[in-house]
C-alpha cells in the first residue's frame, strides 16, 4: 500500500505558463502522521524498556531481594526471545497482517508491563520481562515493514529519518527515565513506575493503531513455516547466549561449544530454506541476492557492534578513567544523544534527496570524531573534563545520527511488499547480533588489557585502543554503504 492510501495529497496535471514547472512534492496527511506516530511510539517502547531497567536495578534488587544472577537475567529475559523470534514475528505480519501482528504484539507487550509492575518477587518479574521480548519481537518487525509499504518517495524518506531519530531520543531517555521515575518514587511505588508508564502508552498505540494503521498482507502466504522457525530461533540462542555470558563466565569450553553448534543449526537452517523457496519459507533468500539489502545488512550488523563496543567501555572509562559520578557520566551520554538527535534531524529534513551519501557522509564525521576524541584521550590523560571532551563526542553522535534512519530507508528500499517482514526481521535481528558480538569484544579488547582493574590509566588506555577499532568498524561500514543506491529513490543497485 503505498503513500495514497493514507489520503497524501494526489498529484495532479494541471497545466504551468512555465514550460518547466518544479514538481510539487505530496505532503503527508493528518491520517499518515497519526499512523507514523503509532509506530514509531511501539518502537520508542521497545527501545526505552531495553535500557530504562538499568538505572532501577540497586532498587529493584533491594526491594525484591534479587540475586546478581537474577539482576543478570533481567536484562537477559527481555533481550534473547527479541533476538530469537525477530525473523519468525516478520514472516508472521507478512501472512496475517502486519498491523495484526502489531496490535497483538502491543497487547502482549502491554500486559507483560502491567506483570512487571505488580511483580512481587525476581521470579515474576523475569518471567514478565521474558513475556515482554515475546510482545516486542511480534511487534518491532511491523513497524519497518508497514513504513517500507506504507509510504513511497519523499514521505518515506521523511518517515525513515524520523524514525533515526527515534533511536536518537531513546538512547538517552532509557537511563535518565528509570532514574527519574524510580528517584521520584511515585505514590510509593519506587522502581514500579518504569514499567507501569507502558500501560497507558500501550493503549494509546492499540487505539491510535487500530484505527489509522493501514492493514497489509501477502494473500499467497498462508502457511507460517514452524521447522524454519524453530531452526532459526535456536541457532540465534546457540549463538547469542555464549557471547552474552561468556565473559561473565571466563569463557568456559561450553560457550565454544554452544557457538559451534550454533554454526552448524544455521547451515541446517538455510539448507532447509533452499529447499522450501516456492513453498512459503520463513525467509526468502532471494532478498540477499539485493546488493542493497544484503550490503545494508552488513552494515546494519558493524553498527550494531560499534554499539556494543564502543558505549560499554566508554561508561568505565569515563567512570574509572576519569572518576567521573554516574551523573557526570549520565551527562556525557546526554551529549552523544543530542548530537545524534541533530544527525537523525538532517536526515529526516534531507528526506533522502543524498541517497547514500548522507550516511557516507556520516560515517566520515563520526571516524573523524573518533579520531579526534582517541587522540584527546591520549593526550589530556586523568584530566579531560567534560567541557574539553563537548565537541569530538557531540560530534561523534552527529554522524551516528545521520546514518541509522537513511540506512534502513536504502537497505529495503528495493524489498518486495510480500518479503517486507521477513526482511524487516533480518534487518532487526542483524543489530541484536551485533551488539552480543560487539559486547564479547569487549573482553578481548578492553578487559584483556584492564583485566578489571579500577586503575585509571589502564582504563584510559584500554579505551584508546577501543576508539581506533570503532573508527575502523565506521570505515568498514562506509564501504559497506556502496551497496546502497546512488541517487535518491533510484532502483539501481
Amino acid at each position: 500500500m503505498s503513500s495514497s492510501a493514507l489520503d497524501n495529497e494526489p498529484q495532479h496535471t494541471t497545466r504551468s505558463p512555465h514550460p518547466h514547472p518544479a514538481p510539487r512534492r505530496p505532503e503527508m496527511a493528518l491520517s499518515a502522521w497519526i499512523a507514523l506516530l503509532a509506530l514509531l511510539t511501539a518502537e520508542l517502547m521497545n527501545m526505552l524498556d531495553q535500557s530504562v531497567v538499568l538505572t532501577a536495578l540497586p532498587a529493584i534488587q533491594e526491594s525484591t531481594g534479587a540475586g546478581p544472577v537474577a539482576v543478570q537475567w533481567l536484562t537477559t529475559a527481555y533481550s534473547l526471545p527479541v533476538a530469537v523470534g525477530l525473523i519468525t514475528g516478520g514472516r508472521l505480519g507478512d501472512i496475517y497482517g502486519r498491523r495484526r501482528m502489531l496490535l497483538i504484539g502491543t497487547v502482549v507487550f502491554t500486559a507483560a508491563s502491567l506483570l512487571c509492575g505488580l511483580a512481587t518477587g525476581p521470579g515474576m518479574l523475569i518471567g514478565a520481562r521474558l513475556l515482554q521480548g515475546v510482545g516486542v519481537a511480534v511487534m518491532i518487525p511491523q513497524v519497518l515493514a508497514t513504513m517500507h509499504v506504507t509510504f513511497e518517495g519523499h514521505n518515506r524518506s521523511k518517515a525513515f529519518g524520523l524514525y533515526g531519530a527515534v533511536l536518537a531520543i531513546a538512547n538517552v531517555l532509557g537511563p535518565v527515565l528509570g532514574g527519574v521515575l524510580t528517584q521520584a518514587d511515585l505514590f510509593g511505588l519506587s522502581w514500579r513506575p518504569i514499567f507501569l508508564v507502558n500501560v497507558p502508552v500501550g493503549l494509546a498505540v492499540l487505539l491510535l493503531g487500530r484505527t489509522y494503521i493501514p492493514e497489509s498482507t501477502v494473500r499467497r502466504a498462508d502457511r507460517l513455516d514452524v521447522a524454519g522457525m524453530l531452526l532459526s530461533g535456536l541457532a540465534v540462542i546457540l549463538v547469542l547466549y555464549p557471547l552474552t555470558e561468556g565473559h561473565a563466565t571466563g569463557w568456559p569450553l561450553w560457550c565454544f561449544v554452544m557457538l559451534a553448534a550454533g554454526v552448524l543449526v544455521l547451515g541446517v537452517f538455510l539448507r532447509h530454506q533452499r529447499r522450501r523457496q516456492g513453498n512459503a519459507p520463513l525467509v526468502t533468500l532471494t532478498l540477499f541476492r539485493l546488493r542493497q539489502f544484503s550490503g545494508g545488512m552488513a552494515a546494519d550488523l558493524l553498527h550494531g557492534l560499534l554499539c556494543g563496543l564502543f558505549f560499554m567501555t566508554w561508561t568505565l572509562y569515563l567512570q574509572n578513567g576519569l572518576g567521573m559520578s554516574p551523573f557526570h557520566a549520565a551527562l556525557a551520554f546526554v551529549l552523544l544523544s543530542v548530537g545524534e538527535l541533530g544527525g537523525a534531524t538532517v536526515a529526516a529534513k534531507t528526506a533522502g534527496r543524498f541517497a547514500r551519501r548522507l550516511p557516507q557522509a556520516g560515517a566520515l564525521v563520526a571516524i573523524a570524531a573518533m579520531v579526534t576524541y582517541g587522540l584527546q584521550v591520549g593526550s589530556h590523560q586523568g584530566d579531560l573534563t567534560l567541557l574539553a571532551m563537548t565537541a569530538p563526542v557531540t560530534l561523534i553522535g552527529f554522524g551516528l545520527g545521520m546514518v541509522s534512519g537513511p540506512l534502513a530507508d536504502l537497505s529495503l528500499a528495493r524489498v518486495p511488499h510480500e518479503d517486507a517482514g521477513s526482511a524487516s526481521g533480518l534487518f532487526n535481528t542483524a543489530i541484536h547480533l551485533g551488539i552480543a558480538l560487539g559486547t564479547a569484544l569487549t573482553g578481548v579488547l578492553f578487559f584483556a588489557i584492564t583485566g578489571g582493574s579500577p586503575d585509571a590509566t589502564v582504563n584510559r588506555d584500554a579505551f584508546v585502543t577501543v576508539l581506533w577499532w570503532a573508527g575502523g568498524l565506521l570505515a568498514l561500514m562506509w564501504v559497506l554503504m556502496f551497496c546502497l543506491p546512488r541517487h535518491a529513490n533510484s532502483q539501481d543497485d
